[in-house]
């Protein structure tokens, strides 16, 4: 028989769906109506052995109560601080996720939310679709990146792919992490908010956790200061959107340009009226090539946990 898998969410590939379907017996909650899924839910959990789930979901202590045979939960994504390890841990329940594939693509969308910021291209943008340019209006001129200081906090396979398209475009580059990275030429900060006082554009890349939540907060904001521009493809939760939306406002805080929010996929009005940010609905990864990438690395390490193999990236 073939395992039974509960699957959280789709994959946007559809190969991968065909390879799970094809492969294991899949019951898939995303499918069922809201109101009836917990219903539905009692009537497959019992032999469930296998979660499919992303790293926007994760999978709850509650959840994991009711499936008494799961062994594995495969995340879609790259963080885990939706999944309870706590939980999954006593249990003795394997974990893993999707590092590696997506980092290009996520670095990709650091850069282009950074050189939208600096070159105000929401506002170019709108300023031609009405008619501001035929009209003669004045335009306000943008900032150059050459010779500029790129912070970036976490410096992992991403924070890394950032600091090199950074590089390309001739900026000066700086990290901060609590463990340094050796072998790096590039500086460390001693504390996050030495790296926004000497940064012009501070990066978010950091994984989020308890320990991260709300890093950035109002006093590294103004030391980033009236001309500086924060940049979050990260996790919504390292920062405090409150004191984000206050010095974007008060304009002590030049710009944000954010992939990734406090409460997906729901943004504050308050933070959707400003002019000064840039606003994108969590598609770092979201290329074809990449959610495929993502994907077939949940099918393989199914495969490896069924086959009594080593899982290909577990999660410690």
């Amino acid at each position: 028989m073939k395992p039974e898998v509960l699957v959280l969410a789709a994959s946007p590939s559809a190969d991968v769906m065909a390879q799970l379907e094809q492969q294991f017996d899949c019951h898939h909650l995303w499918q069922q109506p809201r109101d009836q899924q917990a219903q539905w839910l009692q009537g497959v959990a019992a032999e469930v052995r296998a979660v499919v789930t992303t790293g926007a979901i994760g999978i709850n202590a509650a959840l994991l109560a009711q499936l008494p045979k799961v062994e594995i939960v495969a995340v879609n994504g790259i963080g885990t601080d939706a999944v309870d390890l706590d939980a999954t841990r006593a249990r003795g329940i394997a974990v893993t996720n999707t590092p590696g594939v997506l980092t290009d693509d996520v670095a990709d969308v650091a850069m282009l939310l950074l050189l939208s910021a600096a070159r105000r291209l929401p506002a170019m943008d709108f300023y031609v679709r009405t008619g501001g340019w035929e009209a003669g209006k004045p335009v306000a001129p943008a900032r150059a990146l050459a010779g500029k200081v790129c912070g970036i906090f976490g410096f992992g396979r991403i924070g890394q792919a950032i600091a090199a398209r950074a590089q390309a475009f001739g900026m000066e580059v700086r990290y901060f992490q609590p463990r340094a990275i050796e072998g790096t030429p590039v500086p460390r900060a001693d504390s996050l908010l030495a790296l926004a006082e000497a940064s012009d554009y501070l990066v978010i890349a950091a994984p989020g956790s308890p320990a991260t939540r709300h890093a950035v907060n109002a006093e590294v904001l103004q030391a980033l200061g009236q001309t500086g521009t924060l940049v979050n493809i990260a996790r919504g939760s390292l920062v405090d959107e409150e004191a984000l939306i206050a010095a974007l406002r008060d304009r002590t805080l030049g710009m944000a340009a954010l992939d990734v929010f406090a409460d997906e996929p729901r943004v504050p009005v308050a933070l959707r009226e400003l002019e000064n940010v840039v606003l994108t609905p969590h598609i770092g990864s979201l290329t074809v090539e990449t959610r495929h990438a993502m994907g077939q690395l949940v099918v393989n390490n199914l495969r490896a946990h069924f086959a009594g193999q080593p899982l290909l990236t577990p999660v410690k």
